[in-house]
C-alpha cells in the first residue's frame, strides 16, 4: 500500500539555524534570540545514505503512531527490527507499514488504528523486513494536511 521508494542520494547540505531555547507546547514563555548553531536536515535524518530511503504513506492504519495518509516515511534498512519498531514489511509480496510485535511466539504486524486488524504471521507466510522508519515527515498547514 505504499507508492514510491526513493533511494537516499548524497547532495549538498542544507543548514538551517537551530535555536538555543525551546518553544514550550503549555504556557508560552519569554522569547530569545538565541541561535545554537545550524542544524543539517540530511544529518538528523540519514544514519547511512546508502541504506537509508524514503517512501510516501498511504492508508489510515497508523493514525495512532502519527503517521498519515501522504507523510514522508525515513527508512534506515541497516537498523535491526526489534519488537516495538514500525517497520517497512513485504508479507507474501506486499509491503505494508505495521508495528513489529511478539504474541505467543510469533510476529505480528500491528496497526496503530483499532479499525484495523492485527496481522499475524504464521509459518506458511512470508516476511521480510525492508527496515525501520526512523522519522515520519507531515506538513502541519492545512494545504498540507489535504484539507
Amino acid at each position: 500500500m505504499y507508492s514510491l521508494f526513493i533511494p537516499a542520494v548524497p547532495g549538498k547540505p542544507c543548514s538551517v539555524p537551530l535555536f538555543f531555547q525551546s518553544v514550550r507546547a503549555g504556557f508560552p514563555s519569554p522569547a530569545a534570540d538565541y541561535v545554537e548553531g545550524g542544524l543539517d536536515f540530511n544529518e538528523l535524518l540519514i544514519n547511512d545514505t546508502a541504506t537509508t530511503f524514503v517512501v510516501r504513506a498511504e492508508g489510515e492504519s497508523m493514525l495512532g503512531a502519527g503517521i498519515f495518509p501522504g507523510d514522508l516515511l525515513v527508512v534506515d534498512r541497516s537498523l535491526v527490527a526489534r519488537t516495538g519498531d514500525i517497520v517497512i514489511a513485504a508479507l507474501d509480496g506486499e509491503f505494508t507499514v505495521k508495528c513489529l510485535k511478539r504474541d505467543e511466539g510469533h510476529f505480528v504486524l500491528a496497526p496503530e488504528n483499532p479499525a484495523y486488524p492485527v496481522v499475524r504471521v504464521d509459518e506458511a507466510s512470508e516476511l521480510s523486513i525492508w527496515g525501520v522508519v526512523t522519522y515520519v515527515l507531515h506538513g502541519l498547514r492545512a494545504a498540507e494536511r489535504g484539507r
